[in-house]
């Protein structure tokens, strides 16, 4: 089983978006027993509450259910995950920090994946949260295309039964 976890600022946008979107991608691709996806924010200014309303609207506008609950990441989940997805440079740094070196080869930037350096813009201040789902969407897609180069074989598998 592959363990991702999603993290931004507060964890009511943009993580809880990209978990519930790479949710919805792998059970669509038939991988959902192949993954472990949860998400974290880097403080504790939202831990307790719910995914953002508007956040929660784009998600429904594009078909993806589900809820979260904020929580702030802690070591444990760093120590205990295979991928952290954060969403901007901040978010980043903060998780390198608490990560430690042992732990840093596992954390990225979701864009990343998709060839860009870019952030995920914070819909919280921007209010495009249909940018935010675009560019989550688009992240999630090409972490997944770059998770069956790491581990083709056994998500293959996984796919067939």
């Amino acid at each position: 089983m592959i363990s991702v976890n999603f993290v931004c600022l507060g964890n009511i946008c943009r993580s809880p978006m990209g978990e519930l979107i790479f949710k919805k991608i792998v059970e669509e691709e038939g991988l959902a027993l192949s993954f472990e996806i949860t998400s974290c924010g880097t403080s504790s200014y939202e831990v307790g509450n719910c995914i953002y309303p508007p956040a929660q609207r784009v998600l429904k506008s594009h078909g993806v259910c589900g809820s979260h609950t904020a929580r702030q990441i802690q070591k444990r989940d760093i120590v205990n995950c295979d991928y952290i997805l954060c969403m901007d440079s901040n978010n980043l740094l903060d998780v390198l920090r608490l990560a430690g070196s042992e732990y840093g080869g596992k954390v990225y930037k979701l864009l990343a994946f998709t060839g860009e350096s870019r952030d995920v813009a914070d819909p919280w201040y921007t209010g495009d949260f249909e940018r935010a789902y675009s560019d989550i969407y688009s992240g999630c897609r090409a972490f997944l295309q770059f998770l069956f180069t790491q581990h083709g074989a056994e998500l293959d598998y996984d796919r067939r039964h």
